[in-house]
């Protein structure tokens, strides 16, 4: 895992070089990241509690999936990659792009690209990746993180806020499927 490229970026999101992961992280470089966030036919998100053993935010709620872009790699590649490593979803292309988001704080650095989409098959957690993963409504995750933020990734929580402010709003993800 530590031997890992990612493409250091601009704040243009342009590639000014590439690094190690774990020279990115300690050193706080500008890099590239997805979310993905699965919805069930019935408006449901799945979140993901991350694994004890992940660098970046252990054994906390995350989004349905998510991943650094590597070196040379698109975001939309990324996230088909990450979608099948992480939840066993294969897709042939990338879910909908839902929105972006700049690098800062509250992203850890990172330009993101957060996407959607409506899953119906069984989803299979990576044990590497994933202690455990659950379908909530909406309204509850709102709820859980009003009450215990700290149980959820900072990231998660910036993006899951957007999410629900962006056009649309979460229950147009219906809309989007799974290919």
């Amino acid at each position: 895992m530590d031997d890992e490229f990612f493409d250091l970026v601009d704040e243009g999101d342009r590639v000014v070089g590439r690094a190690r992961r774990r020279e990115v992280h300690a050193r706080g470089l500008r890099h590239r990241a997805i979310h993905v966030l699965v919805f069930d036919p019935l408006g449901r998100v799945y979140l993901q509690k991350r694994s004890m053993t992940k660098d970046v935010a252990p054994g906390v709620w995350d989004s349905s999936c998510s991943g650094h872009v590597g070196s040379g790699e698109t975001y939309d590649q990324a996230a088909v990659r990450e979608l099948r490593e992480e939840l066993g979803i294969s897709l042939e292309s990338p879910p909908a792009r839902w929105f972006r988001a700049g690098a800062g704080p509250e992203t850890g650095g990172e330009f993101v690209w957060v996407y959607r989409m409506t899953h119906d098959d069984p989803v299979r957690p990576n044990p590497d990746e994933i202690e455990r993963g659950e379908w909530v409504e909406p309204a509850q995750v709102d709820a859980r993180i009003s009450s215990r933020p700290g149980e959820f990734s900072g990231a998660f929580r910036f993006l899951w806020a957007r999410s629900r402010q962006s056009g649309g709003g979460i229950l147009s993800s219906k809309g989007a499927s799974s290919t």
